[in-house]
């Protein structure tokens, strides 16, 4: 019998986020209704000898001290060391398609949480898989998109662990230097929807600042889009607008394989086949009915 326990001290003191002691609720529920054993820990230790350790939300190793900090971290490296399972619960990357995350899908992966560190149970694709959450959610694949007016530059929240330090007004700026550079395309920059700073993005010639409320709309009449490595990459790859990714280290985004890494080539995007890569995606996005059903736990439980 597998053991999985949820830790409920790893969510920070005086959410008012409902969804997150309820993806562990339904977790355990769903390890109970597979046969196998469940434990809610909500003390601030870790438990030993757990096969699954589920953790909402992740901390990068140099991250914060706040006790529920220093407890997901905890677990994470108990569960590596003792050759376990940590699993991790992450954002939705097709949440553009469902406001406020209604049908409650969320990204789950064993170990770490880009693809370079975690392991997202996509070795054995189901087609399927894709064809129900798009469906759900009423996602189209649009064809790749050859003709357009604006780039959009897309911020990652200033200080956020994906950047490694780069301060993420300072990378728009160096971006924007370099579009500069090779063409005189309006520029969009769209600020990272919890980073209450991008409000203070410094004005330049023929760049404006987004107002708008969903990337969606950003995209309209988008010729291409310039990240670092974030999420909103695989909305644009999935709208069929040409992504661009300037992390030396690009691995590290979801939409890696289907991205451009040349800035340089903005006015030429090299155009990627998408069918097996969102396939992939969808196979670490189940939402709670799935949890609390244990569809999703035996899913991952193969993976062991």
């Amino acid at each position: 019998m597998t053991v999985a326990v949820a830790y409920y001290g790893g969510i920070p003191p005086h959410n008012n986020n409902l969804e997150k002691p309820m993806i562990l609720d339904n977790f355990l529920t769903g390890v109970r209704n597979s046969g196998d054993t469940a434990i809610a820990q909500t003390a601030m230790q870790v438990v030993p000898n757990a096969d699954v350790a589920l953790i909402q939300g992740f901390v990068h190793e140099h991250g914060k001290t706040a006790p529920h900090l220093v407890l997901r971290r905890n677990a994470v490296e108990q569960q590596i060391n003792n050759g376990k399972k940590a699993l991790i619960v992450d954002s939705n990357l097709f949440l553009a398609y469902d406001s406020g995350n209604v049908n409650r899908y969320l990204r789950y992966s064993f170990n770490g949480v880009f693809p370079t560190t975690g392991f997202y149970f996509d070795t054995d694709v189901d087609p399927n898989r894709w064809t129900k959450i798009s469906s759900k959610l009423g996602i189209q694949m649009k064809p790749w998109r050859t003709s357009g007016n604006h780039i959009l530059v897309c911020l990652q929240r200033n200080g956020g662990w994906s950047m490694r330090g780069y301060n993420s007004v300072q990378w728009a700026n160096d971006t924007i230097a370099t579009l500069r550079e090779i063409t005189d395309r309006p520029i969009i920059v769209r600020g990272h929807p919890g980073d209450k700073k991008t409000r203070y993005f410094p004005q330049h010639k023929d760049v404006f600042l987004s107002s708008n409320p969903s990337i969606l709309q950003d995209l309209q009449g988008a010729w291409a889009t310039v990240l670092y490595n974030s999420s909103p990459s695989v909305v644009s790859a999935i709208e069929g607008v040409p992504v661009f990714l300037t992390d030396p280290q690009p691995e590290h985004s979801q939409s890696h394989e289907v991205s451009n890494t040349k800035i340089k080539r903005i006015n030429d995007p090299k155009l990627f086949d998408r069918e097996d890569w969102v396939q992939k995606l969808a196979m670490c996005h189940w939402n709670f009915e799935e949890l609390a059903s244990g569809e999703a736990w035996r899913h991952f439980r193969r993976y062991l």
